[in-house]
């Protein structure tokens, strides 16, 4: 599994092929702000589905992968504040299998336009069904052929290539359907459809503004974070 392996690890210039405003990161570290607490390991890993269904459900994590074929994938991470790791191997299930062939007879959701996927650190993130329902979302428990680290979301996490890394939620407990659109809670907003190729970084700025605030504070988050993972380690689980 890949980890930080120098605090200046962005190339100045972008390859050929990234989305627009992104530069190659060399490495795959933790990164996000706020810097909440990592969760300890559940006694038992599941999955929960609340919110716009006629009935909630909490599916072990182990049934959850019973249940549906494992699928893997070699895709892009897209960090919003502009660098990017390409070529990481996911491995999990398909979102939208697991929505069509599990939330749906089993739940019945009722007229959901979004879900919420909430991490068990408390950050979340609201995803378009459009978005969620895309062929190349995941629900990983893998990466790089290894079960999934503290530093990258274990025991599940949730993989939408498409968009921003905000979307990606790490440490995911639960999916929240929702009928409407809740307000952002990120720090400089949540664009409502985060979609890498058409840079809809945030709802508010315009994307070159964006682009100069994130690389601005891109070394001073990846140091914030990697204290943060060198605590953590030293911390009694």
């Amino acid at each position: 599994m890949r980890t930080p392996r120098h605090p200046s690890a962005v190339d100045s210039a972008p390859p050929a092929g990234l989305p627009p405003g992104q530069r190659l990161r060399r490495d795959f570290p933790r990164f996000g702000v706020p810097f909440p607490p990592r969760p300890q390991a559940p006694a038992v890993a599941e999955l929960a589905v609340t919110g716009a269904v006629e009935h909630e459900l909490r599916l072990p994590l182990t049934e959850l992968f019973d249940a549906l074929p494992r699928v893997t994938r070699t895709a892009d991470f897209h960090c919003v504040a502009t660098w990017s790791a390409t070529g990481l191997q996911w491995s999990g299930v398909s979102f939208r299998q697991f929505w069509e062939q599990v939330v749906v007879p089993r739940c019945g959701p009722t007229g959901a336009v979004a879900v919420i996927a909430h991490g068990d650190d408390g950050v979340t993130a609201v995803l378009d069904m459009r978005d969620a329902l895309a062929d190349d979302v995941l629900l990983a428990d893998r990466l790089d052929g290894r079960p999934l680290d503290d530093d990258h979301g274990a025991p599940l996490r949730l993989v939408s290539p498409a968009q921003y890394g905000y979307k990606n939620i790490k440490h995911l407990v639960a999916l929240e359907a929702t009928r409407t659109f809740p307000r952002p809670g990120r720090v400089l907003g949540e664009h409502p459809r985060a979609r890498v190729a058409l840079e809809e970084r945030d709802p508010y700025l315009n994307a070159r503004t964006y682009r100069l605030i994130g690389r601005a504070l891109t070394p001073l988050i990846a140091w914030l974070n990697r204290r943060d993972s060198r605590r953590s380690t030293r911390s009694p689980s």
